[in-house]
């Protein structure tokens, strides 16, 4: 303690207990004006003893305040005018600051890895274990529609020790997940960091790699030798000038043209496969997209169920495009032979995400189609290149969504897109 403080807090006492003594002296043997000059003497000494008392409670009154409410940028003010007492109160205020700075930048660090867990596709929980969900990313919220308390399903294949579970996603389809927990101590009490992990995505990024690769080496090889022929063709055709040779060499150079201009065309199909371009991005109002889209489909067979509410989207409207389109004209083909067609396309919103449906009510696909329909160049169509829902996917992995199937043979076929939603 401050040895100055000491004196002058001993002074005060000393000084009242002398006072008080010589009032009572004083008015005891009359001398009663000398005995009330005391008496205000020994009350203004009272008072600056309060006065000291009040300003030490005052101190530490704000500091716990400000503690307590963390307005740790507070400057601390010393009770007294104390060279040494002031010195402490301003370390005591740079600490405070110190302190509070520290807070600021601890909490911009959680603030940014919140944000980046919000951004991953993988969900990831901590739980008690009882199964309380403490915290979780978007993608959490969103596969378990905001439920405060983890499935019992789930519960029951972490104790159990599973790496897979099969959960319904939003469109009502089973999806696999890759399941992990690890157990972590917070604060002294277990919980359980839990991430789940969608198996087709990455299913489906690795297989979209490999038949880029794929393509990407056929078309080298097969335009580096039919290239080279179809101009040997040509040339050749053109130094026929005997008409006897004509007659015998000029149909096979046809032929080999002919395949040739075949062969090659199917190689450009190859080549829109493995150079779509990455999209450029862009803030797309979905009302006014679905409104372009009907333009380009005027006919009654088409319905637009459009959104309730403005939505957005970010994406390349290009490709968004191309995307519907191929999807709407294969909705309308699935339906040619159907006495009243219908193509429906309705626009859905949930956790952070928006669905675009497009329904038929055509022949159906058999579930051996269903499986392959994706695969680059399978198609079931004479005159179809088995690209267009190749590239339809292809679309929607760049841009950070999913699509799905489901049909049934007479019944009509259902296409969902599921696409990142855009928050203003």
């Amino acid at each position: 303690m401050n040895r100055r403080y000491i004196i002058t807090l001993v002074g005060h006492i000393a000084g009242i207990a002398i006072l008080s003594i010589g009032s009572w002296q004083a008015y005891h043997t009359g001398l009663y004006f000398s005995g009330t000059t005391l008496i205000i003497l020994l009350t203004a000494l009272s008072y600056s003893l309060y006065r000291i008392q009040t300003r030490q409670l005052h101190f530490f009154s704000t500091l716990t305040e400000a503690v307590k409410h963390e307005d740790l940028s507070l400057s601390i003010r010393a009770p007294f005018s104390d060279p040494r007492i002031q010195r402490k109160a301003e370390e005591l205020s740079e600490a405070l600051k110190d302190l509070h700075q520290k807070l600021l930048d601890e909490e911009v660090k959680v603030k940014y890895y919140s944000e980046l867990l919000d951004k991953v596709d993988t969900a990831i929980l901590i739980i008690d274990k009882e199964g309380s969900i403490e915290w979780d990313n978007q993608a959490a919220r969103q596969l378990l529609n905001g439920q405060s308390v983890l499935p019992e399903k789930l519960m029951v294949a972490l104790q159990s020790h599973k790496h897979v579970i099969s959960l319904p996603d939003p469109t009502t389809q089973s999806a696999d997940w890759a399941i992990d927990a690890i157990r972590v101590y917070l604060q002294g009490m277990e919980r359980w960091l839990v991430t789940l992990k969608y198996i087709h995505s990455a299913i489906e990024d690795t297989e979209t790699e490999a038949w880029q690769k794929l393509a990407r080496v056929l078309t080298h090889e097969i335009m580096n030798s039919i290239t080279p022929i179809i101009s040997l063709a040509e040339t050749l055709d053109e130094c026929c000038t005997d008409s006897q040779r004509q007659d015998a060499i000029r149909p096979g150079l046809q032929v080999i043209h002919q395949r040739g201009q075949r062969l090659l065309k199917f190689v450009e199909n190859y080549r829109k496969l493995t150079h779509l371009p990455r999209p450029e991005i862009e803030e797309i109002n979905v009302l006014s997209f679905l409104a372009d889209l009907q333009r380009l489909f005027p006919d009654e067979k088409y319905i637009f169920q459009p959104p309730t509410e403005t939505l957005y989207i970010h994406a390349d409207r290009t490709q968004m495009g191309q995307l519907f389109i191929n999807l709407l004209k294969n909705a309308a083909e699935a339906c040619t032979q159907i006495p009243n067609p219908k193509v429906e396309i309705s626009v859905t919103a949930t956790h952070g995400r928006i669905y675009f449906t497009i329904s038929d009510n055509g022949e159906g696909i058999r579930p051996e189609v269903t499986e392959r329909i994706f695969v680059p160049f399978f198609t079931t169509k004479p005159d179809g290149s088995g690209i267009g829902l190749s590239l339809c996917r292809q679309i929607v992995l760049f841009h950070g969504g999913q699509i799905s199937v489901r049909s049934a043979v007479g019944q009509g076929s259902q296409f969902t897109v599921s696409l990142p939603l855009f928050f203003h």
